[in-house]
């Protein structure tokens, strides 16, 4: 599917409207939803025409990629966000040109981070990922494991530990995709129990945002809805 027949812009208000209604429904404040435009596999384009209607926060998930349209973006004053899983050989890249990472599933990366991340930069914002279906093929952290990784990443330097990431398996039945949402921010809510300040469920795409919204989600990442569906 393509949406050759909308422009950036409308297709940028048709999501937006999306996350108001779905955060009415949800008896939240207006704007407590941040929306990070998934550019994956688009050119940096598409991502300057989107910029132009006012979006400025984007994720990647392949960091060559990423850097390439940084390099001809650094015009735009853009916020880009790493949400793709990651490979060892790609920290210092993602440390040295990223605000934030939503992947983080295991210490090794996080230390990796946390050493490569300039000291003339920010901390790096970072999100845990669960692995909250259980699904083999997919990168996360099981939910029994998190209150260990989730003290020792929010005890490195040069790193900010805001919350938890997740990316449930596919489902057409929206009460189906809440209780796999539900799950996570239990999860976020145990840590914060525990003296955690977390402040970040990175949670919804396309498909299940209003989910996700409905169960506590601050930031949803959508990519076609934005830019049709993906080349590869």
């Amino acid at each position: 599917m393509t949406l050759p027949h909308l422009t950036p812009e409308s297709r940028l208000h048709a999501v937006q409207l999306q996350i108001a209604r779905a955060t009415t429904e949800a008896g939240r404040e207006d704007k407590t939803v941040s929306l990070i435009a998934a550019s994956k596999t688009c050119d940096a384009a598409a991502v300057r025409d989107l910029a132009a209607c006012g979006q400025r926060e984007f994720g990647e998930n392949y960091v060559q990629e990423a850097l390439d349209k940084q390099v001809q973006l650094v015009d735009l004053p853009l916020v880009w966000h790493f949400i793709g899983p990651i490979q060892s050989n790609k920290t210092r890249a993602i440390a040295e040109h990223f605000s934030w990472v939503h992947g983080v599933d295991r210490l090794k990366i996080a230390e990796r981070l946390s050493t490569q991340r300039p000291p003339d930069l920010p901390p790096l914002q970072v999100c845990i990922e669960v692995n909250v279906s259980g699904e083999t093929s997919k990168s996360g952290v099981a939910v029994s494991a998190l209150p260990e990784l989730a003290e020792a990443v929010a005890a490195l330097p040069r790193l900010q530990l805001r919350g938890l990431m997740a990316i449930p398996a596919p489902m057409a039945d929206r009460d189906a995709q809440r209780a796999a949402f539900r799950h996570v921010r239990l999860a976020f809510d145990a840590l914060n129990s525990r003296g955690h300040t977390l402040d970040t469920l990175s949670m919804g795409m396309s498909a299940d945002l209003e989910a996700a919204i409905l169960e506590g989600a601050t930031i949803v990442r959508v990519g076609t809805a934005l830019f049709g569906e993906r080349i590869k």
